[in-house]
């Protein structure tokens, strides 16, 4: 459980923290193996016996006051009696996880028989094609699946299903795959005519993976694209012959749910459906209207960049409430270059659990590798995610991908949580007091993560909990979570500044300007953005007493826009710049295509602070040869290649990665660079780190197209797009807020 603070030392009222002009808050990543300094959480069992505060309900840490017959909650300060399994317990302090770190993981027992426990336990996955596709789309997805079947844990059951202007479901347990089909009725309110359970019962659906690998492969092989005489006759002609419609997702997707709603507790605890989809829902229940896109696109009257973030119905919204109750997971693979309007379709992925992946083309697609990268990790699900704080402070909003408890306040639902999830919150003080200036009262921080995984059979048999060698269930464990945090205090403005963390600010920023752009359109969050800058610069040089009236000199020559006095301030303009510059922010009319804009709201909003850093402002870093890195950071100009004088350059972008032999290098040397060098190694190592796979390209300076790479060069970019102007892009940034802060102080 990673946890990273805005400011390590916390301003001390609601005066210092409004003066700073900072963001005040946190980053939790709560399933992350270890903690922000790389350090592992003690294990233990017996959750259920850690005490618990009376008065705020927070567990026993290591930073509360012991005593022989009580202790001191140290959140709140209440006293609690300990029983007196407790006392016997605590009196072998080298026996509780609890004694040891402030960063525990505890088994909870399990809450039916372990028979029960062992049969709702078995992975579900199923498969839903869209055969309302190409070739080359059911190509890309046949050699994904055939990856995610490598990737799947032994017990697992697997369904494959597809869906057109008809849903086929697909029995491969017996000699040869067999599909049954189900039309979907045309009509935007219709459902199936026929309960799914009675076209196939969902255990002869589930195939165990084992067992039925190659007819799985078989059943694979047999997809072909629903032909246009196929949709034509099942969807109706339209006018002069068009076809109309043959995209029938919603209702298949609600019928999957339904269906495999009936075993959830019985057969599986989680059920994660893939999707595979090449295009918008056009037909049934839950069709979008792509024709906004071309209307606003065309249209001058309204704001594109407002109109086409919002959902156009709340059909997948409700339906993500139906899989969470199904304790279905949707995971989406929109693999299209048209508008599919994910602004409507990303509701039912990240509110049930699951992720949003978009790609525009079969050709380069990264799926096959991104399915089988997220399948090979561990997870966990019916996840539940709680932060108190000691009594001075409390949180104010919430930021991520979940669901907040309808009955208590600061207890958030993740349905399915991997290590890199990354939620964000900001506090706020209780009152006008702040935290004491004396140092016995130390901000407290307390994150409790409960959550539920799937242990495999050899695991439980290493543990000593199976007695028999024949027993092959997965087995259903709960466990707990918790990390207590304590922060300093600043006690004065420069010591708050000194103790910024600009990655987790970037975070904190990114949230609220997603949020700016999907209620107010894409201007207002560049607005937020821009504004926020300039009040931190001229808090700033405020506090700094930079600006001396009296001097004699210009105002505007005193003031420092590039945080020159404080090093932890210094990389901020850098990347608000580069947020303003990315896609997330940038107009309609650049060429922004809207559903590449939701992916990202999606991707960035789940990132931990290091890897959005990167997905904003790349790292570009020179090498002298392969074997050997010459600097390891420069600036994105043209400026910074041409003074380093480097033959290779290497950039990081998170989802791209570019290795860039300038048209000077020596023709000597080897290109592409060679498998065991330290650059490919240091390639190999990112790749391995990352969620998601990012994409490797190499390039020759001088032979091949550059411009990918050039793209990247932002800073001589002009930050509203309008491509190199006469002055300098990040430096008539920097002009421009110059000017903003003088108006902001006047």
């Amino acid at each position: 459980m990673a946890v990273r603070a805005t400011v390590s030392r916390f301003p001390i009222d609601t005066d210092a923290r409004e003066v700073s002009g900072l963001l005040w808050g946190v980053t939790v990543a709560p399933f992350a193996a270890v903690d922000e300094n790389g350090q592992s959480p003690v294990y233990g069992s017996d959750g259920d016996l850690l005490p618990r505060c009376e008065n705020c309900w927070a567990y026993f840490n290591t930073y509360c006051e012991l005593e022989q017959w009580s202790w001191s909650c140290s959140l709140c300060g209440n006293l609690n009696g300990l029983s007196s399994d407790a006392i016997e317990r605590y009196s072998r302090p080298q026996s509780c996880a609890e004694m040891m770190s402030s960063f525990i993981d505890l088994e909870l027992p399990p809450q039916e028989s372990s028979d029960a426990a062992a049969l709702q336990a078995c992975p579900v996955y199923v498969a839903a094609v869209d055969l309302s596709s190409s070739e080359e789309f059911l190509e890309l997805t046949k050699s994904a699946l055939l990856a995610a079947m490598e990737a799947l844990a032994p017990g697992s059951l697997f369904g494959l299903a597809t869906f057109s202007h008809k849903l086929g479901l697909y029995d491969v347990q017996g000699p040869i795959p067999v599909v049954k089909n189900v039309f979907v009725p045309p009509d935007a309110e219709g459902t199936l005519s026929i309960e799914l359970e009675d076209v196939m019962p969902l255990l002869q659906f589930l195939a165990p993976v084992d067992t039925c690998k190659d007819r799985i492969a078989s059943a694979l092989e047999s997809l072909r694209p629903t032909t246009s005489w196929e949709r034509t006759a099942g969807s109706g002609q339209g006018m002069e012959g068009v076809l109309l419609g043959g995209r029938g997702f919603g209702v298949a997707m609600e019928a999957l749910c339904s269906y495999l709603g009936f075993e959830y507790g019985n057969t599986f605890a989680l059920a994660r459906i893939f999707v595979f989809l090449s295009g918008p829902p056009d037909y049934g229940a839950g069709q979008l209207d792509t024709r906004r896109y071309g209307e606003q696109y065309a249209s001058k009257g309204e704001d594109a960049d407002r109109a086409l973030l919002p959902e156009q119905t709340p059909f997948y919204k409700d339906l993500a409430a139906v899989a969470v109750q199904a304790g279905v997971c949707v995971d989406i693979f929109a693999v299209t270059n048209e508008y599919t309007d994910l602004a409507s379709l990303k509701f039912l992925s990240i509110e049930s659990g699951g992720s949003l992946f978009f790609y525009t083309s079969t050709e380069d697609s990264t799926l096959p590798q991104d399915i089988y990268r997220m399948l090979s990790r561990p997870y966990a699900f019916g996840c539940v995610l709680r932060l108190r704080t000691s009594t001075e402070f409390k949180p104010g909003n919430s930021y991520g991908h979940f669901f907040p408890d309808p009955e208590y306040e600061n207890v958030q639902h993740v349905i399915c949580c991997d290590s890199y999830a990354t939620y964000a919150y900001d506090f706020v003080f209780e009152n006008n007091i702040g935290f004491s200036r004396s140092k016995a009262d130390v901000p407290t921080l307390q994150i409790a993560f409960q959550y539920s995984v799937v242990v495999p059979p050899q695991e439980l048999s290493n543990s000593g909990e199976v007695s028999t060698s024949r027993t092959k269930h997965h087995s259903l464990q709960r466990r707990l979570r918790i990390r207590t945090v304590q922060f300093g205090v600043a006690q004065n403005i420069n010591e708050l500044y000194d103790s910024c963390d600009p990655e987790v600010v970037l975070s904190l920023l990114v949230h609220k300007v997603i949020l700016a752009s999907l209620e107010e359109g894409v201007r207002e969050g560049r607005l937020l953005l821009q504004e926020w800058l300039v009040i931190l610069t001229a808090q700033y040089n405020d506090a700094y007493k930079l600006v001396q009236y009296s001097s004699g000199s210009s105002i505007r020559s005193q003031l420092d826009v590039a945080f020159s006095q404080c090093p932890q301030l210094q990389p901020l303009p850098r990347l608000i710049f580069a947020l303003l510059r990315n896609p997330l922010l940038r107009f309609h009319e650049e060429g922004v295509h809207p559903d590449y804009r939701i992916y990202l709201q999606c991707l960035f909003s789940a990132l931990e602070p290091s890897s959005l850093h990167r997905a904003v402002y790349p790292v570009l870093t020179s090498y002298a040869t392969p074997d050997k890195q010459a600097y390891p950071r420069h600036s994105l100009s043209r400026a910074a290649l041409l003074t380093s004088g480097s033959p290779i350059f290497f950039l990081d972008a998170f989802t791209i990665l570019i290795v860039f032999y300038s048209s000077t290098a020596d023709p000597t040397l080897p290109f592409p660079p060679p498998h065991d060098c330290l650059l490919r190694n240091t390639i190999n190592k990112l790749k391995k780190e990352r969620c998601i796979t990012p994409k490797l390209i190499f390039i020759r300076g001088g032979q091949d197209d550059a411009s990918i790479f050039e793209n990247f060069l932002i800073e001589e970019q002009d930050v509203d797009g309008s491509g190199l102007t006469s002055v300098m892009g990040f430096v008539s940034f920097l002009e421009d807020i110059t000017v903003k802060v003088l108006e902001f102080i006047k």
